[in-house]
């Protein structure tokens, strides 16, 4: 997706195209085969959901055919995880990679220990310590019961992304907000969990016995491999924690 005199245009293929993938159950094969992919377009040619759906298809209001649509379910059902894991930007991670991701990104850490080791942020912990007690939360709920606004923590949407591409968080659900009466309205809102919560946390740790380096060499290898890259394009398309 691009901005080209001012307008959005999103590089998709044709619904003919054996690359296309017309609805969740395709989307959540493809990502349980390749491993992990971003939402988006980026620097490396077929490696995101863009690339792969029909440009009209999104935003459409089809539930059945829209890929922003696809990602509320797919997140609900919990057989892939999502969040802001590609250089800050979303994407899917299937089970099976996830663990990797966590192990490279986490550095061998869990939350507690990183806060232990004085290498996390006091308002990284402010929300962290909420789902202490909670399974999730959602993201204006996190906002202002972890003290983010005026007179508080500032930064509040780049601390969550910074907790999703360090795989702390994940997005586990959208919803719509309720009123004093019961009722659904807006637009739905991501719901937070720990990864710990969708996957269980002797998955999502499996990988800790691996060096966090080789679990990270694993990661961009197989980027390489499957599209083509360079290593240095693909660690800047999956952000600098690799």
């Amino acid at each position: 997706m691009t901005v080209i005199d001012g307008e959005w245009i999103m590089f998709g293929v044709d619904p003919d195209d054996p690359l296309c993938l017309k609805s969740q159950a395709e989307l959540i094969k493809f990502v349980d085969k390749a491993g992990f992919i971003p939402l988006f377009a980026n620097k490396i040619k077929g490696f995101s959901i863009e690339e792969r759906t029909v440009a009209s298809d999104w935003w459409s209001g089809d539930d059945h055919s829209d890929p922003w649509a696809w990602r509320e379910e797919i997140s609900r059902s919990g057989k892939l995880i999502y969040g802001k894991f590609f250089a800050r930007k979303a994407g899917f991670i299937s089970k099976k990679w996830f663990p990797v991701f966590a192990n490279a990104r986490r550095d061998g850490y869990d939350f507690d220990a990183l806060w232990d080791d004085g290498k996390a942020k006091m308002k990284e912990k402010k929300i962290m310590d909420l789902f202490e007690a909670e399974e999730e939360l959602f993201s204006y709920d996190i906002k202002s019961r972890a003290g983010f606004g005026k007179g508080g923590e500032k930064i509040f949407d780049g601390t969550l992304t910074d907790l999703q591409m360090k795989t702390y968080l994940s997005v586990s659900d959208f919803r719509q907000r309720i009123n004093s009466k019961g009722e659904s309205y807006g637009w739905s809102v991501a719901l937070y969990s720990c990864p710990e919560t969708i996957m269980g946390r002797e998955k999502v740790r499996s990988c800790y016995p691996e060096e966090p380096e080789e679990s990270s060499r694993k990661i961009i290898e197989h980027v390489m491999k499957l599209y083509g890259a360079d290593e240095k394009t693909a660690r800047k398309v999956l952000g600098g924690m690799l």
